[in-house]
């Protein structure tokens, strides 16, 4: 097996032109379990942990950018006020695997259950990628991600990292699971809050062929919910209304981590605790 070590973005997009048959590693947290049971055999890779351009983020003219090679524990610790990002951040894996594993690695799996493409749902965001042939272009996610470990990720092209407009209101990310911790979605939830737009967006991971958005409860919860009022709450009656057309957006299947009907279940109940939740962290703020 042939391996390529870039040591700048130039040179990793370089490479990805002249080698489109080696694959991009960066933690290799997902990428080593498909190779050391042979599900995978390439016949090189490319490592781009030294590429250091895309351990970067920043914020610029209302956009936050995060870089394909940002660590989740990097994340979790430099982007605490994303709530729903950090959020989702903490439950991936176990502390060893969050060091080592990349928000871009997660993305380019696109499993649906990866625990960043919900948030990213959520906040609205888009996919950076690029290549020596057509430079840096801008996916919407919803035209990224096209089917489980599908993307439209072109031979020659490297995610570079995602990017979206700035949230101006809390969020929420949850997942369950057969235990607490160390564990692969059965169902996951995201919520976030654009007050300045008055939306409420809502993302599911683990319960469709890819993450999905709940467009009728979102468009429910953002007529109930008074606005203006940063102190308000929304009834139980209104929270389980919302739960209702959230697990009516799913699209679950029945497989050895979980039913349909109960992943249908676990998103009713995580969509309403997760909107009274970030509800009433607006009111704390």
């Amino acid at each position: 097996m042939e391996a390529y070590r870039p040591g700048s973005l130039d040179e990793a997009l370089e490479v990805r032109a002249a080698h489109p048959e080696a694959l991009p590693i960066a933690g290799g947290t997902d990428l080593m379990v498909e190779i050391n049971f042979r599900r995978l055999q390439p016949a090189a890779l490319l490592d781009l942990s030294r590429v250091d351009e895309l351990g970067r983020w920043r914020r610029a003219n209302g956009l936050l950018f995060v870089g394909a090679g940002m660590t989740f524990s990097r994340i979790e610790a430099e982007l605490p006020e994303l709530t729903a990002l950090a959020d989702a951040a903490r439950t991936v894996g176990s502390m060893h695997i969050r060091n080592r594993a990349t928000i871009g690695g997660n993305l380019a799996t696109a499993s649906p259950a990866g625990d960043s493409i919900p948030v990213l749902a959520a906040y609205d965001g888009s996919v950076v990628v690029a290549s020596q042939r057509a430079g840096t272009r801008t996916v919407p996610w919803h035209e990224f991600f096209l089917g489980p470990k599908h993307t439209s990720l072109a031979a020659d092209e490297l995610i570079t990292g995602v990017e979206w407009r700035e949230t101006n209101g809390p969020g929420s990310f949850a997942k369950a699971g057969p235990r607490s911790a160390m564990v692969i979605a059965v169902a996951a939830v995201c919520v976030q809050l654009q007050v300045d737009c008055q939306v409420v967006r809502v993302a599911l991971g683990s319960v469709g062929p890819k993450v999905l958005r709940a467009p009728e409860a979102e468009a429910y919860a953002g007529l109930v919910y008074p606005w203006n009022d940063p102190g308000a709450r929304l009834s139980a009656a209104q929270l389980d209304e919302f739960g209702s057309l959230v697990a009516s957006a799913a699209r679950p299947i029945d497989d050895v981590r979980g039913s349909a009907d109960y992943r249908r279940h676990v998103v009713e109940r995580l969509s309403r605790r997760l909107l009274d939740w970030t509800l009433a962290d607006r009111r704390a703020a």
